[in-house]
This record gives structure tokens, C-alpha cells and sequence, in this order.
């Protein structure tokens, strides 16, 4: 057997064992979720794509998708931004959206100005931490 060929064998092998998989059958959810933390629309709307076009290929009810935006990114999520109907849309389609209250704070947003019916998370970064530790995929546009 040729060396490289053992070698790409080893590391392919390596990956399907570390990787979790993507709803291999009706009982199992694809889990993934998406960071936004950059306040240009057009990121947003990549995400926002991304996230239907899991939700297309996999299936509304096969995937349980979360979109997590902190930092800059977060002033999307007011009622007022440019992309809130995108945002309302997704949510609609069972995407779980949440805010950072961290960022919220150093920003000084109050929830009365977000997009209603978002979810609330102390810390993005531990939100994607943690999701990631209990086997999420994990997005950044």
C-alpha cells in the first residue's frame, strides 16, 4: 500500500469518527449554529441564506438550527435594522435566534428596541462554546 495513500486513509478514518453526523436518519437532528458577529447586511444575509439552504437540503424538521450574534453584529438584531424581516422570516422557519446580553450592555440596547420574540444568552461566545462541546456544527459566514 502506498504511504500517502495509508496516510489520507488514517486522517479520512480519523475525521468520520471526530465529526458528528448530519441527520443520518428521521430520529436524529442535524444540529448547527451560526455566528454573526459583523455588522455588514451582507454578512447577514449569507448567514441567513446558509441557514435556508441547511433547512432546503436537510429539512425544516431534520435540522435544529441557532443563530448567535454579539460584537458589532448584534445592532441587526434591533426592530429597525435592515434585515429584521429576513430575521422574523427565519425565526418563522424554527431558527432559534439569540443576543448577546454582554454586548447589549456594553452597547447600551435595551430588549424593548430588538426584534420581538429573540432569545437571550449571557454570553455568545459561551453559547457557541457550549453548543460546540455538545456536538453543533458550527457556521461563521
Amino acid at each position: 500500500m502506498n504511504r500517502r495513500y495509508a496516510l489520507a486513509a488514517a486522517m479520512a478514518a480519523s475525521l468520520l469518527l471526530t465529526t458528528p453526523a448530519i441527520a443520518a436518519d428521521a430520529s436524529t437532528k442535524a444540529r448547527v449554529i451560526f455566528q454573526v458577529s459583523d455588522a455588514d447586511p451582507a454578512k447577514w444575509n449569507l448567514a441567513l441564506n446558509n441557514i435556508r439552504n441547511v433547512q432546503g437540503d436537510l429539512g425544516a424538521a431534520n435540522t435544529e438550527i441557532e443563530l448567535v450574534a454579539y460584537g458589532p453584529g448584534i445592532g441587526m438584531l434591533k426592530a429597525d435594522a435592515t434585515i429584521a424581516n429576513r430575521v422574523i422570516d427565519a425565526m418563522a422557519a424554527g431558527v432559534k435566534v439569540v443576543a448577546c446580553e454582554n454586548t447589549m450592555t456594553n452597547q447600551k440596547m435595551k430588549r424593548d428596541e430588538m426584534i420581538d420574540k429573540i432569545g437571550y444568552v449571557k454570553a455568545g461566545v459561551v453559547e457557541l462554546m457550549q453548543k460546540q462541546r455538545e456536538g453543533w456544527a458550527y457556521i461563521r459566514p
